[in-house]
């Protein structure tokens, strides 16, 4: 049988689930800077122009992403899925769902930043039209490493 899968909108009441997705999204320093905490995401997600989506898998949740909006232009903040729930093509779902709202929006371009090492989310963002736009050195700084980050953009429209 084949899991039920939705993507609700997060408000500040979802903070703690955010950041409990985030952590285990990204207990590799290796793949982004330290986790955001509930306060963090709960300040993000009361903050005009930013909104956040959970995806839902057989009513648990296993994904996030949180988003910017600034007039015609977006910027992805974060984006992860569980590790457990890795490979069912979450990611991309998120990301997909992202951009369709940016750009119902009225977004034109979409930026992000991603860790160096982690290839695996710069394959993802590729897939969906995003291309390399610039480079920040020791972008990321967690548990003593500095990790550069490219600078990735996709035009919406």
């Amino acid at each position: 049988m084949a899991a039920m899968v939705e993507i609700i909108p997060a408000a500040p009441a979802h903070a703690d689930v955010m950041a409990a997705l985030h952590a285990m999204a990204f207990a590799d320093p290796a793949l982004s800077g330290p986790a955001w905490d509930a306060p963090a995401f709960a300040g993000f997600l009361a903050t005009p122009g930013i909104m956040g989506f959970i995806l839902m898998e057989d009513g648990e949740p296993c994904a996030l992403s949180l988003w910017r909006q600034v007039l015609d232009e977006g910027e992805l903040l974060t984006i992860g899925t569980d590790p457990a729930a890795r490979g069912r093509g979450h990611g991309a779902t998120l990301l997909r769902h992202g951009l369709a709202h940016l750009r119902a929006n009225g977004v034109a371009r979409v930026f992000l930043e991603v860790a160096v090492t982690n290839t695996a989310a710069q394959s993802l963002y590729a897939s969906q039209g995003f291309t390399n736009a610039g480079r920040r050195r020791g972008y990321y700084q967690h548990a003593g490493l500095s990790i550069d980050a490219n600078v990735m953009a996709t035009d919406l429209t």
